[in-house]
């Protein structure tokens, strides 16, 4: 079985060190370096290709908001994006939002259980992003407080009328359970919609196809 390999970088030398050795101690995963500050982060994600990186957001010389836009870049919605997860120190920080949207797959707070986050990691390698419905409630009071004009993006013409229904439902905090219940369909067929919304608009995860249904205008704020 092949370790997901993980990159972390924080401009901390204990916080690094407490990380590893709790990654390492996990039998699926193998820590495949560290660095401690963004211009480090970028060229260590380069040559090693992590799958996943554990990016803290403060931190000199460069922080980590400003390095993962550098490694996603354009790529943000698309495989070519390495999975990212921020590291904070305080719960909904406001630094979180501009990680989202320059293309991180989620965040977690630096004092995690050890257990949670191996499993946060997990996820994230896994496709899904690390936001529960009640923080992605949140993120959206936040992400569409200020209105812009929308911005049409590729593939939302291909969406089928169920396909369209559950995107919009994504994009205002539902849970794929509580989706099904809301449109009498099993959490199955869900996930099979939310796998055919992601491939069909090229998105990695529910965040970010979150946020193109409030960037495209397929959600309007305030009328979930």
């Amino acid at each position: 079985m092949s370790r997901l390999r993980v990159l972390i970088v924080d401009d901390q030398v204990l916080v690094r060190a407490g990380f590893a050795m709790i990654l390492s101690a996990e039998e699926d995963m193998v820590v495949v370096g560290e660095a401690g500050n963004g211009i480090e982060a970028i060229r260590a994600t380069r040559e090693l290709r992590p799958d996943v990186v554990l990016m803290d957001i403060r931190m000199p010389e460069m922080d980590g908001i400003t390095a993962t836009r550098e490694l996603c870049g354009d790529k943000r919605h698309t495989a070519g994006c390495p999975r990212i997860l921020i590291l904070t120190t305080f719960d909904l920080d406001d630094y979180v939002y501009d990680a989202l949207r320059a293309g991180a797959s989620g965040f977690l707070l630096k004092d995690t259980p050890p257990d949670d986050l191996a499993e946060a990691i997990r996820v994230v390698a896994g496709g899904d992003a690390l936001l529960s419905p009640s923080v992605t409630r949140k993120l959206l009071e936040e992400f569409t407080r200020t209105p812009s004009s929308p911005r049409p993006h590729a593939g939302l013409d291909d969406l089928t009328e169920r396909e369209t229904e559950v995107l919009q439902q994504l994009a205002r905090g539902l849970s794929n359970s509580e989706i099904a219940g809301e449109l009498f369909v099993s959490e199955t067929t869900v996930k099979t919609h939310v796998s055919h919304i992601l491939t069909k608009l090229e998105l990695r995860d529910r965040v970010q196809a979150v946020i193109v249904a409030y960037e495209s205008g397929l959600v309007v704020p305030g009328n979930g």
